[in-house]
């Protein structure tokens, strides 16, 4: 199970996606619109996996997908169609932090650890990769019996 190099990219998309509850995406100043602020101050803010009910669910939701998915191992297909699954999802929270950027903020900057974000489909894609590797080998070898 551990041996194999797809629970590793498995397990580092998980981390990943937890992290990015914890770290920063995007900070700036947001207009802020209240009966205190003078003609519209803004302040400073910071865009994390906590701000949003929605971008928080998924990210922990795609966090546990990926640890499921090490433990599917004796079912490879089944474990590709859910990596599949998980990209789709990491897609999806890609736009809601891109939604969220764009609505809330009026200045700011990414941070380097946006690039979580992308990491975890990059680790999805080389976990499909190392089980398309597997299911090949697992073929062959049928073939030589």
């Amino acid at each position: 199970m551990l041996q194999r190099i797809q629970s590793i990219w498995l397990l580092l998309a998980s981390v990943c996606s937890f992290a990015g509850l914890k770290f920063f995406f995007y900070s700036g100043k947001v207009n802020e619109v209240s009966s205190n602020a003078v003609n519209g101050a803004s302040t400073y803010v910071t865009l994390n996996g906590f701000q949003n009910i929605y971008i928080t669910v998924l990210t922990i939701a795609i966090g546990i997908l990926a640890l499921i998915i090490i433990f599917l191992y004796k079912n490879r297909n089944f474990q590709m169609r859910l990596c599949a699954i998980g990209i789709g999802l990491e897609a999806i929270l890609i736009y809601l932090y891109y939604q969220e950027v764009s609505t809330l903020f009026i200045q700011g900057s990414y941070s380097i650890t946006a690039l979580l974000q992308a990491a975890i489909i990059l680790f999805f894609i080389l976990a499909i990769r190392g089980i398309a590797r597997d299911n090949k080998l697992i073929r062959d070898s049928n073939r030589l019996r």
